[in-house]
Formats: C-alpha cells, structure tokens, sequence
C-alpha cells in the first residue's frame, strides 16, 4: 500500500501515451498506477506485402505502416480491436473487419470461413480462389494465429514490422512486489509478464518478486498471457471478459476492492 494509502497497481504498456492512458484510468478508479513500462518500440522498417487479406494486430504496427506510406490496395484490411481500428482510420485507412473477439483467436474465428477451401457462401473472398492472408505485427506475436489460419486453409504470411525489447531501468514494479507492497498487476501480453521476471532477475529479485505476485492480485488480458503467467509459477486471478486495458484495469481493481 503507498504512503497515500491508495493500492498501487502495476502497468507495463509502452512509454507513451499509452502509458499516460492508463494512469488516468487507474486514478480515477481510486488506485495508485506504478508505471513501469515493460516494451519499447524498435522498428524493423519492413511492410505488409500484397495479399487478400491484411491484418494489424496492434496500434503501433498501424502507426509505423503509415508513416511508412504503405498502400492496402485492393486488399481487406483487417483489425483485431477498436483501437488498432481507430488508428487505421486515422491514418487514412478504410477497417474493412474487426472481430467480435478481440484476439488471435477471434481474428481466426473471423477469417476461417472466408480462407477456407469450401466458403458457405458467395461473396465472402475478394478473389474465387485467393485465400492469402499477411499478418502484419510485432516480432512476439502468439503463433495462435499463424497455425489456425493455415488449419483452415489459408496462405499465410507474416512480417515483422518492428521488435518489442524491454526497455533499459525498468523493474520498479519487481522491487515492490518483491517488498511485498505492490498490491495489483495488469499484464498486457506474455512479453509483458517475461520482461517482468527478467526485470527482477537482473535486480536480483526474482524469487521475492513471484511470491509477491502471489499475495497480490495478477490480472491479464487474456488466456495465452494466463498460460504463460502459471508457466512461470505466478498465481492468475483476472482475466477480463473484453480483451482491452481498460476491461483488464476495471476487473483488475473491482477484483483488488472485494
């Protein structure tokens, strides 16, 4: 508990605004967010290549392909949430698909029978017999993706429009947690939750820093972070209904609060 009495919950987004984003949220949900951003941005320069279908897993990707003056063609673009979404929009792009699950999972849900060899019916390919797809996303996306696509026919390929590194110093949330005054986690993405034990292990914390985990309340975004989280032996008590931040930082407090 911090010296002001509020929870301290945890977030490990980007140091942009995205970071600002959910400092607010979290302080007007009555918390203290410690912000301790667990990914930096390292662009590879490269963009999707021509397909029938492209999808953008994430803001940033959406970001870089605009600034890098990509053109969809005649391709349907393909987003897997309302933010990435709205960030193709703002660039000038046309969303042509969002799921109704915001996930690998969904995006596969989606695209499945329009990939696949016996479509139910007319009109659902841009092209009778084209079934490629580019995935167009960071270097550690979930191979969720990837292998149902191709399980239900598609042609599939990826570029890698940019890395997600952990960035220098951080760790701040590891020592708290490790302290034992570290009330509340919401983890992103699997990266997110491995950075967090790199983080710790480089402080020397990493032992101290799961058991704190385990007296805390962990929230993730969804089912491959939770996998990924238990793997390593940390304790998974929100996984929010909407894959968004915002569904995971609500969840994670009303959790915190009961």
């Amino acid at each position: 508990m911090s010296e002001r009495g509020r929870p301290r919950v945890a977030v490990f987004r980007p140091a942009d605004e995205r970071i600002e984003t959910a400092r607010t949220l979290l302080d007007g949900l009555g918390v203290e967010a410690v912000a301790d951003p667990m990914l930096a941005v390292e662009p590879t320069g490269a963009t999707p290549e021509a397909a029938a279908y492209v999808v953008f897993t994430s803001k940033t990707g959406a970001e870089l392909v605009a600034d890098a003056g990509w053109t969809p063609g005649d391709a349907t673009v393909v987003a897997i949430g309302p933010k990435t979404a709205d960030a193709l929009q703002a660039a000038g792009y046309t969303v042509d698909l969002v799921p109704d699950e915001f996930s690998s999972t969904g995006l596969v849900e989606l695209l499945a029978e329009r990939v696949g060899e016996e479509p139910r019916s007319s009109g659902e390919r841009p092209a009778a017999d084209d079934t490629s797809v580019e995935v167009a996303r960071s270097d550690h996306g979930s191979p969720v993706l990837l292998d149902g696509l191709r399980d239900a026919g598609a042609d599939v390929h990826e570029t890698v429009l940019y890395r997600l590194v952990r960035p220098e110093g951080s760790g701040e949330s590891a020592d708290l947690a490790a302290a034992g005054t570290l009330d509340a986690t919401c983890f992103t993405s699997s990266l997110t939750v491995e950075h967090f034990l790199d983080a710790a292990a480089a402080r020397g914390v990493r032992d101290e820093a799961i058991a704190g985990l385990n007296d805390a309340v962990v929230g993730v975004i969804g089912e491959p972070t939770r996998a990924t989280a238990e793997s390593l032996g940390i304790d998974v008590d929100v996984v929010p209904t909407e894959a968004t931040f915002e569904a995971l930082a609500r969840e994670t407090v009303a959790h915190l609060r009961r």
